[in-house]
């Protein structure tokens, strides 16, 4: 791999920092893993990318161009070379705030202010309540700023600037090469980036900043909710000293329901009938999610016949209208009949052969 980056990015050694980045995000565009669709985007990516993070750094280029990429290569990690650049400005245009970190190394990205973890609570409801919507109690425990320190974990809330870092949050270290000197920046481990420091432990919380207690909350679940769909409440998860909380992830669990079935949008539902009322034909009343409904019944209906019931699903949890209700027809034959009964089926049994006689149906098992 080439480690003249100035041709990497096909610019000029006098090339100012605003063509340096033109130049830059053109190449972005095309290399970018998420939209290019050659076999080696990724490797060229990761490459424009370093090259963009050295040249347009002041110190960084002034030192590339002093001693050249090999000896740069030699003092600088990749960690280095990537830190303090800035690449907001440049994937918030193009791909929505993407991070450099997470397209380049898999998710591994510069050290940044904690934050608290995110919780998980599962929550089961009715079939009634994910087709209109409900507000749902629940009561979890989480880790809590600790009120008299404010989260600080100092005492009275007092803090004061870090001594080792003074008050930056970093460490620069400077060390002399055979090349000349680097410099290199870490994130500061007395302080944590903070820039600050406790005077002096909270006597409530020992310092923690944080105590464990229970949460009760209310939770409005939207109509249209199923399994599986996930609720995320901001900032109901744990608190983590002197951070902002995580959030609260719910996810939904939908019980099933007696006589319904749910596919999407759309609800099923099988419908019982008599041998007479499928040959006659009849007009039944049908359960729907809403209440009840009439529904027609034309002579002749064969088993397994489906009607329709437009509007009469499920709202669409986005707001895309709702789903339908499908009616599946299953004819019930009697498993007992009385002698009435059977009189009747043989007289309907010996039409039905008159009715037949000469058909292929006839022919074929004569």
């Amino acid at each position: 791999m080439t480690k003249d980056y100035y041709e990497v990015l096909g610019v000029s050694k006098n090339a100012t920092k605003e063509e340096v980045k033109k130049a830059y995000k053109k190449l972005a565009m095309k290399y970018h893993p998420d939209v290019s669709k050659e076999k080696d985007a990724a490797e060229k990516f990761k490459r424009i990318s370093e090259a963009y993070a050295v040249l347009s750094d002041d110190e960084k280029r002034k030192q590339y161009d002093t001693f050249g990429g090999d000896a740069f290569s030699q003092a600088y990690s990749q960690e280095d070379i990537f830190r303090g650049s800035n690449f907001e400005d440049i994937f918030g245009d193009l791909f929505g705030g993407d991070n450099i970190f997470d397209t380049l190394f898999g998710g591994r990205s510069r050290p940044r202010r904690r934050v608290g973890s995110n919780l998980r609570y599962d929550m089961e409801i009715e079939f009634d309540e994910a087709a209109f919507g409900a507000e749902k109690k629940i009561e979890f425990e989480r880790h809590e700023k600790c009120s008299a320190c404010d989260g600080t974990g100092a005492k009275g809330g007092d803090m004061v600037t870090c001594p080792d870092c003074h008050g930056s949050g970093v460490i620069r270290r400077t060390h002399r090469t055979p090349f000349g000197m680097f410099s290199q920046t870490a994130t500061c481990g007395s302080c944590e980036g903070e820039g600050e420091v406790m005077k002096g432990a909270c006597p409530e919380c020992h310092g923690k900043g944080v105590f464990v207690r229970k949460r009760k909350i209310t939770v409005k679940i939207p109509a249209g909710v199923d399994t599986g769909h996930t609720l995320r409440l901001s900032g109901e998860g744990e608190s983590v000293m002197n951070s902002p909380n995580g959030d609260l992830f719910v996810v939904i669990h939908v019980k099933p329901h007696k006589i319904f079935q749910r596919d999407e949008d759309d609800i099923y539902l099988e419908l019982p009938l008599s041998f007479s009322q499928a040959v006659l034909g009849a007009e039944v009343e049908i359960p729907t999610i809403k209440g009840k409904a009439k529904l027609k019944i034309p002579s002749g209906t064969q088993s397994e016949t489906v009607f329709r019931l437009k509007g009469e699903g499920i709202s669409n949890i986005d707001g895309y209208g709702k789903g339908d209700q499908y009616v599946k027809v299953k004819i019930i034959t009697p498993s007992k009949i009385g002698k009435r009964e059977r009189e009747i089926f043989e007289e309907l049994d010996s039409m039905d052969r008159k009715n037949l006689k000469g058909s292929l149906f006839d022919k074929l098992f004569r």
